[in-house]
């Protein structure tokens, strides 16, 4: 397969400086990330102006529900992307297309799953954690509806992580745009004009999730290159599909365990009442933007990483890990100075309600500013990763996971018994991190001073899964001993 002489919205990420490319990659993808945050937020604005605090508390107390349903798929995006990466870096066209053509079929297969789950567990799930009586039912309208677009939500996100692969995030972010102005119309056409409350926002979401995918596929279709997806191709080669798993599973288990921990923070939320409920939903949709800065640095890690290691530049590897934690931290912080010193003005766009405003306000004073170190872990993670580790960093920063027995412990506490303020559940969230992310969890790579080791004897310099640098450490604070990295899936035996 010849690739496309069109290389315009490609980025090498093989030579060259470092920093301007990584900004060029994170930058749209923050802003795409930001774009699809605002679909959520304009359902959030929406019913907070228009259609009471009910709603606005029924919306908002889904989200870490479904980032809990979705995580797991959204972890196996992430072993695509790796994997495309790593082919593209090694000029394998072939196994790229094999790639592509079992990562679509298996957002399909992934998207039909979640929408029989959300759609006939929704009102069981809710119930369980504690949803109000009289924001149940608005509530459960809402997931339903939300989840009949899941199919669409997980093409779009393989497909931009295809794209992705080759260091094209500018694509998918014009086709978040014009998906994203579709969603905010149809907010305002659904609730305003025809009342129709939660099943507004959430039809007009589906339908604006709809467009999007319905873009990146057509995109694919029309690719040149090894990323061009045909129809008549569609198929799971069994290969492929166990190498996406075996990065994807972990990134997904760690995904679901820490909106696990976010589910239990939410039960004990929803025990407060509407007003608390619906500050703490305002508060968070502020904290997702800027969390999307650092899951932008973490792709651009995962990808320069993933093609750089294809290629066998193994050098190459810590300067771009080195850079990302570097830009990630400034500019994650920068944000979140930000949206604290703006909150009133910001949780005012959600909720006219004072009241509303204060309670999120307790919320961003003790999470917004420790995003940083959560920048740190996940930037890094994104190395890892690159390289071939799965299972470790998910041991790693499921160490953030001891945040969970102790929410657990706050859950179970009666809300009588808890300080009138509500401070004590943000007090116990700062400390133990935004995600669960503040206990030991810096990493780094040190690459031997001899350089990278030897490349398949079968195979050329760029092949991706030749021999790794025989001298490479992993150090952490959990394990001082020395390992060897072992071979990632496809590697010479």
């Amino acid at each position: 397969m010849i690739r496309s002489a069109k290389k315009t919205y490609e980025i090498d990420m093989l030579h060259g400086a470092i920093l301007p490319k990584l900004l060029r990659f994170a930058v749209p993808l923050t802003l795409s990330t930001m774009l699809q945050l605002l679909f959520n937020a304009a359902d959030v604005v929406v019913v907070g102006r228009w259609a009471g605090d009910n709603s606005l508390a029924a919306v908002g107390s889904n989200t870490s529900l479904i980032a809990l349903l979705t995580n797991m798929f959204l972890g196996l995006s992430i072993g695509a992307n790796i994997l495309a990466a790593r082919y593209f870096g090694a000029h394998e066209d072939e196994e790229l297309s094999k790639t592509v053509h079992t990562s679509i079929l298996l957002s399909l297969y992934s998207g039909v799953f979640l929408t029989v789950v959300g759609i006939l567990g929704a009102r069981t799930i809710l119930i369980w954690m504690q949803c109000p009586a009289n924001v149940l039912d608005l509530a459960t309208l809402y997931l339903r509806i939300y989840f009949a677009g899941m199919t669409a939500t997980m093409l779009y996100n393989f497909g931009a992580a295809l794209l992705r692969a080759s260091g094209d995030t500018q694509r998918p972010l014009y086709y978040l745009f014009a998906s994203g102005v579709v969603n905010v119309i149809l907010n305002l056409v659904f609730v305003i004009y025809f009342h129709m409350d939660v099943a507004g926002v959430a039809l007009a979401t589906v339908i604006s999730q709809c467009i999007s995918a319905a873009l990146v596929v057509r995109c694919l279709v029309k690719e040149t290159g090894p990323l061009r997806l045909d129809f008549r191709q569609l198929k799971i080669y069994p290969i492929k599909l166990k190498q996406i798993m075996q990065v994807g599973i972990p990134a997904g288990i760690q995904g679901m365990l820490f909106s696990l921990a976010n589910v239990t923070v939410q039960s004990s939320v929803n025990s407060f009442g509407e007003v608390i409920m619906a500050g703490s939903s305002a508060a968070i949709s502020i904290e997702q933007f800027i969390y999307s800065n650092i899951n932008a640095f973490y792709q651009a890690n995962v990808a320069f990483t993933s093609q750089n290691y294809g290629a066998g530049d193994y050098r190459r590897i810590k300067k771009i890990a080195m850079i990302s934690v570097v830009t990630g931290v400034v500019t994650t912080e920068l944000l979140s100075v930000l949206a604290v010193y703006f909150g009133p003005q910001l949780l005012g766009i959600y909720s006219p309600s004072a009241e509303v405003v204060a309670a999120g306000m307790v919320r961003l004073r003790w999470i917004a500013l420790f995003y940083g170190l959560d920048a740190i872990m996940d930037v890094i993670v994104g190395s890892l990763r690159g390289v071939g580790y799965n299972i470790l960093p998910m041991l790693v920063t499921l160490m953030g996971g001891l945040r969970l027995p102790a929410h657990l412990a706050v859950y179970c506490v009666p809300a009588s018994s808890l300080p009138p303020d509500r401070d004590g559940l943000h007090r116990l969230s700062s400390l133990l991190g935004p995600d669960g992310h503040h206990p030991p969890h810096l990493l780094f790579l040190r690459f031997p001073k001899g350089g990278p080791g030897t490349s398949c004897p079968r195979s050329g310099a760029g092949r991706p899964y030749g021999r790794k640098p025989g001298g490479s450490r992993l150090l952490s604070t959990f394990a001082k001993q020395t390992k060897k990295l072992r071979k990632p899936v496809g590697s010479c035996s």
